[in-house]
């Protein structure tokens, strides 16, 4: 039951049982929201944006790409921006591997082990300094305007608290879960950084620790199991997490329904009511 129910845990790539290919593109490997990933040459993958992104999302990830690579975390190999039919991608060094979130649904019986590693990452991340990146909390306050599930009164609400809340220089990945680090041979890999950004790292573990609460199966019994599982996750990733880098438990709580409302800005229909409850219960 464990195993079937597992898969609302967390969010991660689609991937794909068949192969597409062209005279240029290898094999298409995953989708997500944003983009597509392609094999490509010299054992590397193609990481091709839908049209409809603006390039700068692009530029501004291989900008993270080369900041992230030149810290010393573990992260692809970055190479060039390319065009393929109209649309814009970037390449990577092709990481063999399978994600944490895949290894957790298919392993349970790792699932502490691999939670340990995820709090270990975010830890190391969280050691480096970024001033250089956009900062997050204009971005949370930005998101939090464009909110558009979130009534006015709230909108002010959670600005007003925004505005009381430490900033920070610190690098945050801004979108930290299972599905965004790979485990291979060499170790665990952290991919995905289109949302980093200089800040507060508290901001970005309750970001976290949203992203490990969202999500419901519709059957009664697996919301109940899969409630108590994440509630361990949690636990075991916030111990972890301590155990490297200090955590306010006060400001933590603090932070969460401003992370919650900047949420609602994407505009997920399937968590809206449950995130939404989350900002209103913490303002």
């Amino acid at each position: 039951m464990l195993i079937l129910s597992a898969k609302f845990l967390f969010a991660d790539y689609y991937f794909w049982s068949g192969m597409v290919t062209n005279s240029v593109l290898g094999a298409r490997i995953a989708e997500g929201r944003t983009a597509e990933i392609f094999a490509w040459r010299d054992h590397q993958v193609l990481k091709l944006y839908h049209e409809w992104c603006p390039p700068e999302w692009i530029e501004y990830e291989l900008k993270i790409a080369r900041i992230t690579q030149n810290l010393g975390l573990p992260v692809p190999a970055v190479g060039e921006i390319v065009a393929v039919n109209a649309r814009r991608g970037l390449v990577y060094e092709r990481i063999e591997g399978v994600s944490l979130n895949e290894t957790l649904n298919t392993k349970p019986w790792e699932l502490f082990r691999g939670v340990r590693v995820l709090a270990d990452l975010h830890a190391a991340i969280h050691g480096c300094a970024a001033p250089e990146l956009p900062s997050q909390r204009e971005g949370f306050a930005r998101s939090i305007r464009n909110a558009p599930a979130l009534p006015a009164d709230l909108k002010s609400a959670a600005l007003r608290a925004l505005d009381a809340m430490p900033d920070g220089d610190q690098l945050c990945h801004g979108d930290f879960h299972p599905g965004n680090v790979l485990m291979t041979a060499r170790g665990p890999i952290v991919i995905d950084w289109m949302t980093a950004k200089r800040g507060n790292p508290i901001a970005d573990v309750a970001r976290t620790l949203l992203l490990l609460t969202t999500g419901e199966p519709s059957n009664a019994f697996a919301r109940w199991l899969v409630a108590r599982v994440r509630e361990l996750i949690k636990s075991c990733y916030l111990r972890q997490y301590d155990e490297h880098r200090a955590l306010d438990p006060a400001q933590l709580a603090r932070w969460m329904p401003i992370v919650a409302a900047a949420r609602l800005n994407e505009n997920i229909v399937e968590e809206r009511d449950q995130v939404l409850a989350i900002v209103k219960a913490g303002l």
